[in-house]
């Protein structure tokens, strides 16, 4: 039976991880407001080694549409700055030897409805992860339930629980999906 509440455990636990990895990537998904979550993905070049933006820089939303960048060290601007050019933000950053603004542009109606295809398709993917997580988990209790460590009325019950857990987490995906929609959509 412990087999049983330790499976279901830790496949919630897993699902309520990508659900998660699907909030940050909705996060970094660019809207017509600047905020710090959209540099988050980025990896810039620093002295070799790939470095996520967060570990290099201060962000700062003075205004809706401008973020500025202020880096650790001021020797790394430059591959910040191509960094976040060559990203998928769409924009153009400026520095004036210190810290590096980047004007957000107003989107137009084609580039939304890009952000809200890769919205889609990030939310499918965390679809996709939670039923491998439920088909994984699945599998696991038909072995307990193969090697007689579990009941037939345990596993039954159990399997109907992760169902829920499985429901429960993918409509949080899709209702993060709606709002995500919403405030591309919001002009």
């Amino acid at each position: 039976m412990s087999d049983l509440n330790s499976t279901l455990a830790d496949a919630n636990e897993k699902m309520s991880k990508a659900v998660e990895v699907a909030k940050d990537d909705f996060a970094a998904i660019r809207t017509g407001r600047a905020h710090p979550a959209m540099f988050q993905k980025i990896m810039v070049d620093y002295y070799g080694t790939y470095t996520p933006l967060g570990q290099l820089a201060t962000f700062q939303v003075p205004e809706a549409r401008m973020a500025l960048v202020s880096p650790f060290d001021k020797g790394a601007i430059a591959s910040i700055e191509k960094a976040i050019r060559e990203s998928d933000l769409g924009v153009n950053p400026a520095n004036d030897g210190g810290v590096i603004r980047v004007n957000f542009p107003q989107l137009t109606e084609e580039r939304r409805k890009d952000f809200i295809k890769v919205a889609r398709t990030k939310a499918e993917d965390s679809r996709i992860a939670i039923r491998n997580i439920r088909r994984a988990a699945m599998d696991a209790m038909a072995k307990l339930e193969k090697d007689g460590d579990a009941g037939k009325d345990d596993v039954a019950r159990a399997e109907k629980e992760l169902e829920k857990h499985t429901s429960d987490h993918v409509a949080k995906i899709d209702d993060l999906l709606k709002h995500k929609e919403a405030e591309l959509l919001e002009v």
